[in-house]
């Protein structure tokens, strides 16, 4: 039990605050170093989750599919429309479409009429009062057959999601049909799916009457095209599609025509590139050189709990401004990563036959001054120049073999994220095993002893402050004891 100053007119509870207080201070040196180190890692990881974001983009600029950039312009886009492969070659091209592959397609040769002579909808039954059930037997190219019963419950509609759904009456395959009533033209559409003079589909009902009302005079037999197309001068028969590729170029035919394929070196391309991660590099060293080169401010240690009890949230802001800055000034991690990069960039690639591009300096990429700590400017046009002229070289000067720039800059930048994953753990990870992060672990187990000593230590003030309180109450007692019995009769 605690006995709070009864006895000795002290405010017990307040001086053993105050004495804790003073104990509490090695805790309060803990907690302050361990905040200290959890805003280092944060600094860190923003460090570290840039470099990811600049990876993916100097990953590209390794390859050389990324500077084997190709465009296409069609001369008559409403016949053929081009696309490029890694593999196209630059040139022009004359494209005949001659003939579009189709499908096997039938259409209703007629407006059909429900019972009542009006056009009919899908919600119309095919069979009119009277008439029995029927079937219709389809057969596609591949001999695949199938038999639809035509009950009289059967809408043209619900008919044709049947035909849709058709499978062989053997094999259980789908017969590879579209099919579809237009309530608009009151017609049945039906169609393969695959496209080809070998595509093709009969329909036979064993009800002239129903046959008569679904064909309106049409075939019964549909029959599909093959594609022809006549490449500079080639004719190439036979296709199955609408789109094919010849000589490493995309085709997509529209219609008959002709047209004038050109296929060109698209510089916008690579540069967009080399301009992207130029971009994304400015910004870390602009972040890096910063956190380098910031001034730790030693008079504004983290706030303890009790000085926060303290301050409103504005002075807690303002003063945490000050507190979280300079967290890693003149960073021995940081600085070597920055010079990696740096020389990633700047130094010449071996290997470079002489005459060729071999420096970034060349294609219009420099440092600038000491005071834009070692950021990229770019000449664009000088860039693009050197893309348009010299594309081979620009490609050799990033890929060459592993001395190329942009392997330079994806190993330095894989290292980097190394080197700074080992001291604070990388973003996004579920196991943690850095540096910072073992630290804050065993800061918290000395802070877990802390709160369990401090507890004792409380513990035993209360009980010291309690054996005066009751020695006094003694003591008064007695003197009670004493005035009464001495001076009592006085």
């Amino acid at each position: 039990m605690r006995i709070s100053g009864l006895a000795t007119g002290m405010d017990t509870d307040q001086m053993v605050k105050d004495l804790m207080m003073a104990e509490r201070i090695p805790l309060d040196k803990l907690s302050q170093k361990k905040q200290t180190m959890e805003w280092q890692k944060e600094s860190y990881r923003e460090l570290n989750t840039m470099m990811s974001d600049m990876r993916s983009t100097a990953s590209s600029m390794r390859l050389q599919s990324g500077y084997n950039a190709f465009k296409t312009v069609s001369s008559n886009t409403g016949a053929v429309t081009a696309t490029t492969t890694s593999a196209s070659v630059p040139g022009s091209y004359s494209v005949t479409v001659n003939e579009l592959a189709q499908s096997a397609k039938f259409t209703s040769g007629q407006a059909i009429q429900n019972e009542a002579g009006s056009a009919a909808k899908g919600t119309d039954k095919v069979l009119q009062t009277g008439e029995a059930d029927t079937t219709l037997q389809l057969t596609n190219s591949k001999g695949q057959t199938a038999s639809i019963a035509i009950t009289s419950s059967d809408t043209f509609k619900s008919l044709a999601e049947k035909i849709a759904g058709a499978t062989d009456g053997t094999t259980g395959e789908s017969l590879g049909l579209r099919a579809n009533f237009d309530d608009t033209t009151s017609r049945f559409f039906i169609s393969s799916k695959a496209m080809g003079g070998d595509e093709s589909f009969t329909l036979s009902f064993s009800d002239p009457t129903v046959e008569t009302r679904i064909l309106g005079g049409t075939a019964n037999t549909a029959q599909g095209k093959y594609g022809s197309v006549t490449f500079d001068g080639i004719v190439v028969d036979n296709l199955k599609t609408n789109t094919t590729t010849i000589n490493n170029l995309k085709l997509d035919f529209v219609q008959k025509g002709t047209s004038t394929v050109s296929v060109q070196s698209d510089v916008q391309a690579p540069f967009d590139m080399i301009k992207n991660f130029v971009e994304k590099y400015n910004e870390f060293i602009d972040k890096a050189q910063g956190m380098l080169t910031e001034k730790r401010n030693r008079d504004f240690p983290p706030l303890t709990d009790a000085q926060r009890e303290d301050l409103t949230e504005k002075e807690i802001e303002l003063w945490e401004e000050k507190a979280k800055s300079g967290m890693l000034q003149s960073d021995a991690t940081v600085r070597g990563i920055v010079s990696d990069l740096r020389n990633a960039w700047m130094s010449p690639v071996s290997g470079i036959p002489a005459g060729e591009l071999s420096m970034l300096s060349q294609v219009g990429i420099n440092t600038g001054s000491y005071q834009d700590g070692g950021k990229l400017f770019i000449d664009e046009n000088k860039l693009k120049s050197a893309l348009e002229q010299k594309p081979e070289e620009v490609m050799n000067l990033f890929t060459s073999g592993t001395e190329g720039i942009g392997d330079r800059l994806y190993d330095s930048v894989n290292k980097g994220i190394d080197q700074l994953g080992k001291k604070a753990g990388t973003p996004g990870t579920l196991v943690d095993s850095s540096f910072l992060s073992t630290r804050l672990k065993d800061l918290d187990e000395q802070m877990e002893n802390w709160e369990d000593k401090l507890v004792t230590i409380e513990d035993r003030y209360w009980k010291q402050f309690s054996a005066l309180e009751t020695a006094m109450s003694q003591l008064n007692q007695q003197s009670a004891w004493v005035q009464q019995n001495l001076l009592g009769g006085m």
